[in-house]
This record gives C-alpha cells, sequence and structure tokens, in this order.
C-alpha cells in the first residue's frame, strides 16, 4: 500500500520549526511554551499546510533532544548516553494531531547531534561511535512517535552537506533510527549538495528534503531515473529571507521542479526551518506556498 496515496497531487509540508511566541500568565508559569506550540500549530493550519509539525519550539534542534539524554550534560558528553527516560516530543506531537489530521514527527539526526557535541569522556572514540549511541537513544522516541499517529518521521541531517562527517557512518546511524518503523521516512538536508547527491540517493529513507529556493542548483541535480523510487521535498520558500516571495515567484519554482521530476514525486516546503523568521513573515510564507502549489495543482488535475 502507497503511504502517499491519501495525500493531494503536490503535496505540502514544512521543514519543522516556528517563530516561538511565549504565553503569559499563571498557566505560562507551569509551561511557558505550551502556548508558543499552541500558536505554532494554528498558524500552520490556517495556512493549508497539507502535513504540518509540532512547530519545534522547545530550543535548538541540538538542545531540545541532547538536553532529556543520560550522559550528556549542557554540549558536555561526560558518560554513555542513553535514551530519555519518557518522550521528548511526543507530547506537543499530540496537540498537533489533535488540530490536524497529518502530522509529522521530527527528529534531529545522530551525526548532527554529535557535532554539536563536545566528547568529555574516554567512552568514545570519536564522533561516529557517539553517533551510534545517540541514534540507539533516538530510535525509542521514533517509535513513541509512530505509535502516537504520525503520518511521517522526519530526521533532519544539515552537517552532511558541510564535509565534516563521514556519509557511510551517518548512514549506519540513522539506519538505527529508522529500522523498527512502519511510516514513511524523510531525511532533510540543507546546503550545497553537488557532492553528496548520489550518496544521499542510497540512504533508506522514502523521502530527501532538499533546500532548492535558496540553492537551485540542488534541484538541477535530479532527474526521475536517479530517484531509486524515492521523492523529493522540494524547498520553494527561502527560509533565511525574511521578505515573502510572491506567489508567481514560488509558483515559478513548484513548475520547474513537476517540469524536471514530475507530479507524483514531489512535496513542497520551506527549506529549512522558519524559527528565525518574524511570525508574520512564517505565517505569509507558508500562506503564499500553499496559494502557489494549489495554482499548479488546479493545472494539473
Amino acid at each position: 500500500m502507497d503511504p502517499f496515496a491519501s495525500l493531494p497531487l503536490l503535496p505540502t509540508t514544512v521543514v519543522g520549526s516556528f517563530p516561538v511566541e511565549r504565553g503569559s500568565g499563571i498557566a505560562s508559569l507551569l509551561d511557558p511554551l505550551k502556548h508558543a506550540v499552541k500558536v505554532a500549530v494554528d498558524a500552520q493550519v490556517r495556512a493549508g499546510i497539507d502535513i504540518i509539525s509540532d512547530g519545534q519550539v522547545r530550543g535548538d534542534m541540538i538542545q531540545a533532544f541532547t538536553s532529556r539524554l543520560p550522559g550528556i550534560h549542557g554540549q558536555e558528553v561526560k558518560n554513555k548516553v542513553l535514551p530519555a527516560s519518557g518522550s521528548i516530543t511526543v507530547h506537543d506531537t499530540r496537540h498537533a494531531l489533535s488540530c490536524h489530521p497529518l502530522v509529522k514527527g521530527i527528529l534531529t539526526g545522530p551525526t548532527t547531534l554529535s557535532h554539536g557535541l563536545h566528547i568529555s569522556t574516554p567512552l568514545y572514540r570519536n564522533r561516529e561511535d557517539l553517533a551510534l549511541d545517540l541514534a540507539a537513544a533516538l530510535a525509542p522516541e521514533a517509535r513513541a512517535l509512530e505509535k502516537a499517529g504520525v503520518c511521517m518521521i522526519q530526521v533532519d541531517e544539515p552537517i552532511f552537506s558541510t564535509g565534516a562527517a563521514s556519509l557511510e557512518a551517518g548512514k549506519a546511524a540513522l539506519s538505527h533510527v529508522i529500522s523498527k518503523l512502519g511510516v514513511p521516512v524523510c531525511m532533510h538536508v540543507c546546503g550545497d549538495l553537488s557532492g553528496i547527491i548520489d550518496q544521499l540517493l542510497s540512504f533508506p529513507v522514502a523521502v530527501l528534503d532538499i533546500e532548492c529556493a535558496k540553492s537551485p542548483e540542488n534541484l538541477d541535480l535530479l532527474d526521475r531515473r536517479s530517484l531509486q523510487g524515492k521523492r523529493v521535498g522540494v524547498g520553494c520558500v527561502d527560509s533565511s529571507d525574511p521578505i515573502v516571495e510572491s506567489v508567481q515567484e514560488i509558483q515559478k519554482r513548484v513548475e520547474h521542479a513537476v517540469d524536471l521530476l514530475g507530479p507524483d514525486m514531489i512535496l513542497f516546503d520551506p527549506d529549512c526551518g522558519l524559527r528565525m523568521l518574524p511570525p508574520d513573515a512564517a505565517f505569509q510564507k507558508l500562506s503564499h506556498m500553499v496559494m502557489a502549489v494549489r495554482v499548479v495543482r488546479e493545472g494539473l488535475a
């Protein structure tokens, strides 16, 4: 059964994060970011996104996970890394699921996490060894997200485009995170992919999500035959620029991707998370993306 069969043609989604708008009052004393989760989820739903996220508002992509893992103190790995005592992202994801039928669970990948930490114990010879234990710690979280009802798990590995990490070791670590999942897995990698695209396409994931608005040359690295059955998440909105692109500008990017890869192999999203943008700009970028995709979708009907 095709897990994407229930989605509309050219589905829209997000890479994950959204600007943080903290709440006030007594309720915020218990959970100062609960309001931010609600705002982020509501904005995605109002914008018309097909597959939303929980907004990833509880810290940066490293700290949000490592702060919950035994063995890590701040940015220091001081002991063997173990799984968290409870779920890390499931509570916020369940809120998103209560507001929208299609939600993706999002994890920062073990290799990217390993490069965001300082090893202060002889237990780990190198970052590759650390990444394997981080993968073992993330695997229960991935399974908990699937059990909660997400339609997809996204693993973020931006480190892969920098040349700082071994892709083969990264593939082994990622495989450990996702090996027991039944839902589709998406891997997000931003940056210049010109030297690594073939290796990325060999990863055991259903979707490769890439940055194409700021780095349009990434899309031109692909053709339908090279995808090996994978779908492509095409970044069509620049998440690094607060200027909101027009619907027409985004539409041209969408049409180029459809011309290159065909309409049945693509999802559309921003290049990366929108956390660093003003809230209004983040919402408008998502809204314009949805409008642009709908125009193209209607033209294909």
